[in-house]
């Protein structure tokens, strides 16, 4: 099983250097991952908690989206030049199939 930490998130976006950077998206792992494991029920963790690789991955994705944007700035212009942001809205289409092969739908 795979330890997801801030680092990892800040190495993935290439910011591996900035100290706030990886404490913020360390802080987001956190809770990114107790939305993987509420979503798959507990389905792909270990018994501390630790996701498998897919999951990890998954984590790892969608905390990067958070901790790049954390206020959710859609748009930013300056002058003439205006620029669109990632925004975390939850999990993107490939996330959610990762999650869903982990995920019992049905009775």
């Amino acid at each position: 099983m795979a330890t997801v930490t801030g680092t990892d998130v800040a190495e993935y976006l290439g910011r591996g250097d900035e100290f706030d950077f990886v404490t913020l998206a360390g802080r987001h792992v956190v809770v990114v991952s107790e939305m993987v494991k509420a979503y798959t029920r507990g389905k792909g963790f270990d018994e501390y908690s630790e996701p498998n690789t897919a999951l990890a991955a998954v984590i790892v994705s969608a905390t990067a989206r958070l901790s790049n944007n954390p206020d959710g700035t859609i748009t930013v212009s300056v002058d003439d030049y205006q620029t669109r942001r990632t925004v975390f809205e939850g999990f993107s289409l490939i996330e959610r199939q990762v999650l869903d092969s982990y995920r019992r739908k049905a009775a």
